[in-house]
């Protein structure tokens, strides 16, 4: 049986040179590609959730692959309707989330592996959203590239995960793979159902949110669109090699060289000066047309260098064209035609605009040239995590972390706030966050104040300590909590101490998309065959906790062997055999 790692570099390698696959069914068959499957799986909090039954990952084990295996090879497996609850959005709706089970989870992933493999390597460069070494920053790395951007087209697809047509999906993924029972077993994916309150739904578009293989599937149907706006809609609104430079500017050139070749350099400096009011190209060139794209997931966003009728035709061409390619709809609220360099457009939570001589600055302190585009903190965003700490305009303490201990709330504080600048120090604007950083902290000293009952100075001079940035080199004033343990590094948990400076470039991971880790170290253990506890080799599985801290057991001070050896190892799995993995569940074993 030939190993993962071959299976998904030959896929690879044909999507790579965009040959046809046949005879994929059958890769369902090799075991090697579920333990991948599992160990990049078991990691995640979800894989303890239960979906429309009780089955999650504790208890996996060979003998559950090898069954599905067999149910897939004679074709009866079927997959089960997910379970969907609702989470809510940042515009006060509700996005419906899919719940899968175990197994289905497993043999997504399976399919996803071969998928990603074979697509990935033919999915444009424009697309960012779920793509392995891609993500927010790189696409927005990518917009600040777009110098002399005159209109932005904000695109966004109305419900896209919900009206995903089945069978235009069906017709992308057939162009390229050569196998019904293949196409047949995600078309039955596809149609599975939901159960919402216990009540069967069928599914007649759309793919489950919330499900392994979605993501892949979104990108692979939206591919499509990314081609079209390349190979077609882009080529049409470009044209010109080049932006003519503008008489006026030129004008002040050659009036700067007179006065400077004639020993007049205080004249000619004030015309560099009063040059700076003036563009170095032609705004109003027609012979020049620039259009760009990037896309994240369903949100797209558009550059475009020319008039807005065009701009206008540009969104009409596009909306005509996925609803009759894709039977999409864009979003008349989000799809909008924005002027680059009077108002801000905004994409995955940054404000983007063009800047202009008057209202540019690079960080040199120097004026830079016209159209270069900035991103921003909005600060609705600032303004909305600020009221999260504050009551009647001030901060305040948070009573339900009260009981929590003093590392757990400075982590949990200082996670939130690193969060939030780390996504956001390619904005101009980041030194925006230092209100944040105020109230957040003020709530913190205030929270720890309470619960022990002293004063904010004496918690803040408790705690109060030092720390250099990495990058900058700085010293930076943070809270830090440190818990010496015996024998073992210090935990340290840490509020603040991040340097708000600027970052236009982010660094960009260009490591070649790999398809193949090794062996995990539970992988090794599970292939073992042997019980973690009693040395049995009968019925070998896996017991998994959702985390760490659930081995605590309130009211105990010894602590039964099983957990001594999870929290020795600090791993959340433990490889045990049937008889002892019941005992553990039911409370018997010591």
């Amino acid at each position: 049986m030939r190993n993962a790692k071959t299976i998904l570099t030959v896929i690879q390698t044909r999507g790579s040179q965009k040959l046809p696959l046949e005879r994929l069914y059958k890769l369902l068959y090799n075991k090697e590609l579920y333990l991948l499957a599992y160990s990049k799986l078991y990691p995640n909090s979800g894989a303890m959730t239960k979906g429309a039954t009780d089955e999650t990952v504790d208890g996996m084990s060979i003998k559950k692959i090898e069954k599905l295996i067999d149910d897939v090879r004679h074709e009866r497996y079927k997959w089960n309707a997910t379970r969907r609850v609702y989470i809510p959005k940042k515009d006060g709706k509700q996005r419906p989330l899919g719940i899968p089970t175990w197994s289905d989870k497993l043999l997504q992933e399976v399919i996803s592996m071969i998928l990603e493999a074979y697509y990935e390597l033919q999915f444009s460069k424009s697309s960012h959203g779920f793509r392995p070494q891609r993500g927010c920053h790189t696409a927005l790395s990518e917009i600040l590239t777009w110098k002399g951007t005159k209109w932005f087209v904000e695109g966004d697809i109305s419900k896209y995960f919900d009206t995903i047509d089945h069978d235009v999906l069906l017709n992308i993924l057939s162009k390229n793979i050569l196998d019904n029972r293949f196409l047949r077993l995600i078309d039955n994916l596809l149609k599975a159902g939901y159960l919402e309150d216990w009540k069967f739904h069928k599914t007649i578009s759309g793919t489950p949110q919330g499900g392994v293989i979605s993501p892949l599937l979104a990108n692979i149907y939206l591919n499509e669109f990314d081609n079209w706006v390349e190979t077609v809609l882009i080529p049409k609104y470009t044209k010109g090699k080049r932006q003519k430079s503008n008489p006026e500017y030129n004008k002040f050139n050659h009036r700067i060289a007179e006065c400077q070749a004639n020993g007049d350099f205080l004249t000619a400096r004030n015309l560099k000066i009063e040059r700076r009011n003036f563009p170095s190209i032609d705004t109003k060139n027609a012979d020049y047309r620039r259009l760009r794209y990037v896309r994240y997931a369903d949100d797209f966003i558009l550059g475009f260098t020319g008039s807005k009728q065009e701009a206008e035709e540009i969104k009409a061409e596009i909306g005509e064209w996925i609803k009759a390619n894709l039977k999409l709809d864009l979003s008349q609220e989000k799809t909008l035609i924005t002027h680059a360099s009077t108002n801000f457009a905004r994409f995955l939570g940054y404000d983007i605009k063009v800047q202009m001589v008057d209202d540019y600055v690079d960080p040199t302190g120097r004026r830079g040239t016209n159209g270069v585009i900035a991103l921003f903190v909005p600060s609705s965003v600032i303004e909305k995590k600020c009221a999260e700490y504050m009551r009647k305009g001030k901060p305040i303490h948070i009573g339900k972390l009260l009981h929590d201990d003093d590392f757990s709330i400075v982590q949990r504080f200082g996670a939130e706030y690193r969060g939030l600048v780390q996504y956001y120090l390619m904005a101009q604007n980041v030194s925006w966050l230092y209100k944040l950083h105020w109230i957040m902290q003020s709530s913190l000293l205030k929270t720890l104040a309470y619960k022990h009952q002293t004063t904010v100075s004496k918690i803040k001079k408790k705690y109060e300590a030092e720390t250099v940035d990495e990058k900058s080199g700085k010293t930076l004033k943070c809270l830090k909590v440190v818990v010496e343990r015996k024998d073992k590094q210090p935990l340290t948990a840490q509020f603040g101490g991040i340097s708000l400076t600027h970052k236009r470039k982010t660094v960009i991971d260009d490591t070649p998309y790999k398809v193949w880790g090794g062996r995990t170290e539970l992988l090794k253990r599970l292939l073992a065959d042997t019980c973690e506890l009693c040395g049995s080799t009968e019925d070998i599985e896996v017991h998994h906790v959702r985390k760490l801290a659930d081995l605590k057991t309130k009211g105990k001070t010894e602590k039964p062997v099983w957990i001594q050896i999870m929290a020795t190892r600090n791993r959340k799995t433990l490889v045990v055999c049937r008889n002892c993995h019941n005992t553990i569940h039911n409370g018997s074993l010591k």
